[in-house]
């Protein structure tokens, strides 16, 4: 269930009275590269899997050949 628009707004007053105006945006920017860098790590684990199953299957069929 998402949230809805008035929850979003209650969030945003409540982070920008316990954080400040001057602090919201570096919390943004670090949240932002955080999930950026997340992402990529991700992204690598999957690419590593499919080159596993790839060499894995390559194993495979030079086995089956024998």
């Amino acid at each position: 269930m998402a949230p809805g628009p008035l929850s979003l707004i209650i969030i945003g007053i409540v982070a920008l009275l316990i954080f400040g105006p001057k602090k919201l945006p570096e919390l943004g920017k670090a949240f932002g590269s955080s999930l950026r860098e997340f992402k990529n790590a991700t992204k690598g684990l999957a690419d590593d899997d499919e080159d596993d199953k790839k060499v894995k299957n390559d194993l495979d069929k030079k086995d089956e050949h024998k």
